[in-house]
């Protein structure tokens, strides 16, 4: 029973030192040609770490609470090794490709609607506030009829990365 309680712990040692210095074996190994990519996959430390952590405390559980030997808590504990060390890499897969949601682009504000800042002359550019993803966003704004501070407006086209061409709504 203590062989198997020391495996449990030394998983759990793995997994912490492998949590804490993440990626030192990938740098060490990276330059070895027949290495390279091993430490990736189901040879990763939190892989090993969580086979070899329910290999141990899963055959201290069988021999603990059962009158079986050794052959069987082994054979229960090599079963739930291999279930976490699957689980644990696939569950480490699906977070190395989770991809990021796509960033707002000046074309999305067309169709918009925001408020006059400083006031729009129909020869130059105002400023106007405007919301993109949430966030408040004052850019540069030029309307072909003067806008007053404060009215509402509607972004028609994004003329650059920080100027909109914009029209008042009419109430």
């Amino acid at each position: 029973m203590n062989l198997f309680l020391g495996l449990g712990i030394a998983g759990l040692v793995v997994l912490v030192l492998a949590l804490v210095f993440d990626g030192i074996l990938e740098g060490l190994f990276g330059g070895a040609g027949v290495l390279d990519g091993l430490f990736d996959g189901l040879l990763s430390l939190p892989v090993v770490a969580g086979f070899v952590s329910m290999l141990g405390f899963g055959g201290a559980i069988v021999l603990g609470t059962t009158g079986l030997g050794a052959g069987p808590a082994t054979a229960v504990g090599v079963g739930a090794g291999a279930a976490a060390g699957w689980l644990t890499w696939r569950f480490s897969r699906a977070l190395m490709r989770d991809e990021p949601a796509a960033t707002p682009r000046g074309t999305d504000l067309v169709g918009s609607a925001g408020s006059v800042v400083t006031p729009i002359p129909a020869d130059g550019y105002g400023e106007v506030l405007v919301y993109l993803a949430g966030q408040p966003l004052k850019l540069a704004a030029k309307s072909p009829q003067p806008v007053a501070r404060g009215a509402e407006i509607w972004v028609e086209e994004s003329l650059s990365p920080t100027s909109v061409a914009v029209r008042p709504i009419q109430r």
